[in-house]
């Protein structure tokens, strides 16, 4: 995991962030359990604090659950919800890129191009 000391996402953001990527990806399957809250602070050397916040984001979001004496488990995701997730995610890449080939004069044509020659790889 890694965290921005300097960033302006508060840290407890970044750890939920790349938990939700993690599981929405599959990296953390259904079931598993996550660090214990203690055992993720002293790894990242942060406060305990602050590794709550992030669990408990993760918990209002419903991807996780609290186990009682266990921790933290991951959620059985539904599968449509997940796709509309990425599909948001893709939307918002989609419009950085367009907004970085305005800026760089790409016309539509070479960026089809280019997406055409990405997607062959």
């Amino acid at each position: 995991m890694i965290i921005l000391q300097n960033s302006d996402v508060p840290i407890y953001k970044q750890i939920a962030a790349q938990f939700k990527d993690d599981i929405m990806s599959g990296i953390i399957a259904e079931g598993e359990y996550l660090p214990s809250i203690r055992g993720l602070a002293k790894d990242l050397k942060i406060s305990v604090i602050t590794t709550m916040k992030a669990y408990e984001q993760l918990t209002e979001e419903g991807l996780i659950s609290s186990v009682q004496g266990k921790g933290y488990i991951v959620n059985p995701q539904d599968r449509e919800m997940v796709r509309e997730q990425h599909l948001r995610l893709l939307e918002q890449h989609l419009q950085n890129a367009l907004e970085s080939a305005k800026l760089a004069g790409v016309s539509r044509d070479e960026l089809i191009k280019m997406i055409d020659v990405l997607c062959d790889n």
